[in-house]
């Protein structure tokens, strides 16, 4: 009776020690709801980029409308969906494409948005129309849903302003971080990996462009902060995986710290947004796990992210029940 009493002592400590570090222990009147993943059932969804905006998450994501079977990506606009308990997604639909910018004609690819002073700003990867390649424009809103305008009226990254390859396709992916004292970093990149501050109205660079050397670098990168350590998460290798650096500064130097994420089934491509929403740490990405899916016809997942006692992050393995119901 003596050891029973012990192991019930011992087991209600463990649990009181690892209340609200989303635990999977329930009570009798409380039953664990997992989201599953992919998150999105209904469409072919990819490139997550993630916001949280009056206490509630949005996911912004590039839409697959390729034919299954069929080969290259179809892509004309960008897709937003919201949560408040990380299992129940709004859909907001589409609310913004190719067409918002009458310089470019195709390709909703890879995008990423963020808040400064009162306006949201969209950092869209499109092609170009007058200048051969890919190129990277802004659109701007009062409205995180929009309508969303094209802020410039020109691209802000075209194809020529870049030479470091002769590829068309490496001005791509851009990702914008803001850090507390309101200063604006742009990264982007295929095969190269970019970085230039901006400028406060958040449409011009404020500085030359540098190149940042980390190992394998595909694309895809995505830089937030945890306490006072900043995290530069990126697509490596190919098929992709994700691999991250760490630093005292948005603009580095970066220290190259290893793999974090695998390669996902059925897709080639890898694209991540690391979130902190209600106390807990998310990681967001794309597969190609739902029915037709595949390399050009992708769904958005979501996983917990983690992190080791010295701030580095833990290695993250995809699940398919994905992360659990959190109080609205």
């Amino acid at each position: 009776m003596k050891n029973l009493f012990l192991i019930l002592l011992l087991g209600g400590l463990f649990s009181c020690q690892n209340a609200g570090q989303h635990s999977e222990a329930t009570t009798a009147k409380t039953e664990v709801t997992y989201a599953g993943n992919p998150i999105i059932q209904d469409m072919y969804t990819a490139d997550p980029a993630a916001w949280v905006h009056n206490d509630t998450l949005f996911v912004f994501t590039g839409h697959d409308e390729q034919e299954e079977g069929a080969e290259g990506f179809v892509m004309n606009d960008w897709m937003v969906y919201s949560t408040t308990d990380m299992v129940n997604w709004t859909n907001h639909g589409p609310r913004l494409s190719v067409d918002v910018f009458d310089w470019a004609k195709a390709d909703a690819w890879a995008a990423h948005l963020v808040e400064k002073d009162g306006k949201f700003y969209w950092f869209v990867t499109v092609e170009h129309a007058s200048i051969p390649g890919k190129a990277i424009g802004v659109a701007v809103s009062d409205n995180i849903l929009g309508p969303y305008e094209d802020a410039i009226g020109s691209a802000l990254i075209t194809n020529d302003m870049t030479t470091q390859t002769d590829i068309f396709w490496d001005d791509i992916d851009p990702a914008v971080f803001i850090d507390a004292d309101g200063t604006a970093h742009l990264y982007w990149g295929n095969t190269v990996l970019k970085y230039a501050p901006l400028k406060e109205n958040m449409t011009e660079l404020d500085g030359p462009i540098e190149v940042i050397d980390v190992p394998s670098f595909t694309e895809g990168p995505y830089v937030f902060k945890r306490n006072d350590q900043y995290f530069l998460t990126f697509s490596a290798q190919f098929p992709e995986v994700i691999d991250y650096a760490m630093a005292d500064s948005p603009a580095g130097p970066w220290v190259y710290k290893g793999r974090l994420f695998d390669e996902v089934p059925n897709s080639p491509t890898n694209h991540q947004a690391v979130v902190e929403y209600k106390g807990d740490w998310y990681f967001v990405y794309h597969n190609a796990a739902l029915k037709g899916g595949g390399e050009f016809r992708r769904s958005v997942c979501v996983d917990y992210a983690y992190f080791d006692d010295d701030g580095s992050m833990k290695e993250i393995v995809p699940t398919e029940k994905g992360v659990m119901e959190i109080d609205k």
